[in-house]
């Protein structure tokens, strides 16, 4: 599976943005899907991930109520839209892959897209 990330940009606090994970490959919708930021000289972190169907999805509390992870396997996407954005949201943000969901570990991940910036300013 090869993923690739997009949709990131400059907003004001407050703005919406929906990053968009694109995926190759037919066995796409049996993946459960994670989203990871990784903020300026921080280490990277779980946003949410989403399982294969689309059933299952969960949130890190900073995001909970703000964002919202949703898929669509006939286009082979996974979206990620947040609203509400605050400064601490900046990051660049990256998707990924793996057969089972429900781990929020990076390590856990077999297949990563190559990250997309998000600029929150005050």
């Amino acid at each position: 599976v090869q993923l690739q990330a997009s949709g990131g940009g400059l907003v004001q606090a407050g703005a919406s943005l929906r990053l968009s994970c694109a995926a190759s490959g037919r066995t796409f919708s049996t993946y459960a899907i994670g989203w990871f930021r990784q903020p300026p000289g921080k280490e990277r972190e779980f946003v949410a991930h989403i399982s294969w169907s689309g059933g299952s999805t969960d949130y890190a509390s900073s995001v909970k109520g703000r964002f919202t992870i949703s898929r669509d396997n006939a286009k082979n996407t996974v979206y990620l839209q947040m609203n509400s954005l605050k400064p601490e949201d900046t990051a660049v943000y990256y998707c990924a892959a793996r057969r089972h969901y429900g781990s929020y570990e990076e390590e856990s991940y077999d297949y990563w897209g190559q990250g997309t910036l998000v600029t929150v300013s005050s």
